[in-house]
């Protein structure tokens, strides 16, 4: 393998039987041309919405103490619950907000708001639709062309969605929905392989991508420095077992949606098979980002309202239907199962964060965490309640944002409870003022490096974070 790897568009594979296989940055070629390029710091960004909101009892309730989501406490004084438990390892790696939320939904339901969480558009309740921008696309506009593909769209049931429904996080400047792709393996190898008809009639009889590059593979490490043999036995490593994992993802892409009068709760899906799922998609990410084949990348975990495969990842701690734990909370044990499904998230998105941490930053200072923005949240925090949302940002210390910390800026006494019939909390009158979340918006894009003071309705910046 020659000097041609590090020419044109910086963008490196390794070749076999009509497969190409994109690599990480290499130091050994950093004498080749792009090199000044490659070696400046990298900026990412990854944004992931969880719907149907978050547990919220309230504080007189015996299980505030355990199953609320918001930490107790506020600042660097605080402690996670069990819902945010296995984020503790990576406390000082993250922030979690409160009190942050788009002015223009606040008295609309919830289940609406999907579709605006990183545009902040007037999407309105009904009637006509218009969306703006999203957060994502406004940064890609900018770095997007540095990379192989300009982002990463993705989410669990794929494709656009409908107005106020969406599947896709992603909106382009027009506020037209980019659709999702939701498939893993469809991902890697659009990732990944780059092939002729044969290869891929090759890969479709489950024939390892890896099998046909190791010669070439054996080849590139005699060129390589010892820590980039390292590296690339690592990276193979990753992508062996990324692959093994795309294989088992396919039970839970294959399994068909019933129609509507059909029992759904008889699907059949495993335990393991949304876990898998989560755990591969989030892997596909850290994939992408090594390789620098994108910067920015969004995952929406399910569409709002209890519609798609995506409701059924409940089943892996032991339960039917996704949607129906925030409805249940007035039931015996309700809390508990609802925040038991946000503690099984809380394990796969520090799993995730954690492995961004664990490596070093290839051709850069730090690990990828340091340079990777990570935005976790949802449109609405108690039962269909589009205000206070919860919020987690994570990584980018590189960047200049300080952790440790929860920014609670909704007060002591959010709104919350369950829902015994009645008006719903987002149906009564607006007791707290929240600060416009693309204030924070505005502050990411500029710790992002993109020179901007204004993102949609932003009033100002967020610079405490």
């Amino acid at each position: 393998m020659n000097s041609y790897l590090g020419s044109l568009d910086r963008r490196r594979f390794l070749h076999g039987s009509g497969v190409a296989l994109a690599l990480p940055w290499f130091e050994t070629f950093s004498r080749f041309a792009g090199a000044a390029e490659s070696t400046k710091q990298k900026s990412r960004l990854a944004c992931i919405y969880m719907p149907d909101g978050v547990p919220m009892p309230l504080a007189k309730d015996p299980a505030h103490k355990d199953w609320a989501w918001f930490p107790h406490g506020s600042g660097k004084k605080y402690t996670f619950t069990k819902c945010l438990e296995p984020l503790q390892p990576l406390r000082d790696e993250l922030t979690v907000l409160s009190g942050l939320s788009h002015p223009s939904v606040r008295s609309i339901h919830g289940h609406s708001n999907a579709d605006q969480f990183l545009t902040a558009a007037a999407t309105g309740p009904r009637g006509g639709y218009r969306n703006s921008i999203s957060l994502d696309q406004e940064f890609a506009s900018h770095i997007g062309d540095q990379t192989r593909f300009s982002s990463l769209v993705m989410s669990t049931d794929g494709g656009t969605g409908t107005p106020r429904g969406a599947h896709t996080l992603s909106f382009n400047r027009s506020g037209r929905a980019i659709p999702a792709e939701h498939r893993p393996k469809q991902i890697f190898d659009m990732l990944f392989v780059k092939s002729d008809g044969d290869a891929a009639r090759r890969l479709a009889l489950s024939q390892s991508t890896l099998d046909d590059l190791l010669a070439d593979a054996r080849s590139l490490r005699r060129t390589l420095s010892g820590n980039d043999q390292k590296t690339l036995d690592e990276y193979l490593q990753s992508v062996r077992d990324t692959e093994i994992k795309v294989e088992k993802a396919k039970r839970w892409m294959n399994i068909p949606l019933p129609r509507v009068d059909v029992d759904h709760l008889k699907l059949d899906i495993t335990p393991e098979d949304p876990r898998v799922y989560l755990q591969t998609m989030f892997e596909l990410i850290y994939l992408a980002f090594k390789t620098d084949s994108t910067r920015i990348a969004t995952f929406q975990l399910g569409r709002e309202n209890g519609i798609g495969v995506s409701d059924y990842l409940a089943r892996a701690v032991g339960f039917n239907l996704t949607h129906q734990l925030s409805h249940n909370t007035k039931n015996p044990g309700g809390w508990k199962n609802f925040g038991v499904y946000c503690r099984f998230l809380s394990e796969e998105l520090g799993r995730f964060f954690a492995k961004l941490k664990g490596t070093p930053e290839p051709g850069g200072k730090g690990n990828m965490l340091d340079n990777t923005l990570l935005l976790f949240g949802s449109a609405s925090s108690a039962f269909h309640l589009s205000r206070n949302y919860p919020l987690i940002l994570a990584g980018g210390k590189n960047m200049g944002f300080k952790h440790g910390q929860y920014l609670n800026y909704a007060g002591d006494n959010p709104a919350g409870g369950p829902w015994n019939g009645g008006r719903e909390p987002w149906q009564k009158e607006i007791t707290h003022e929240d600060i416009p979340l693309s204030n924070l918006f505005v502050t990411m894009l500029q710790r992002l490096g993109i020179k901007t003071d204004k993102f949609a309705d932003s009033t100002g910046t967020l610079d405490a974070v």
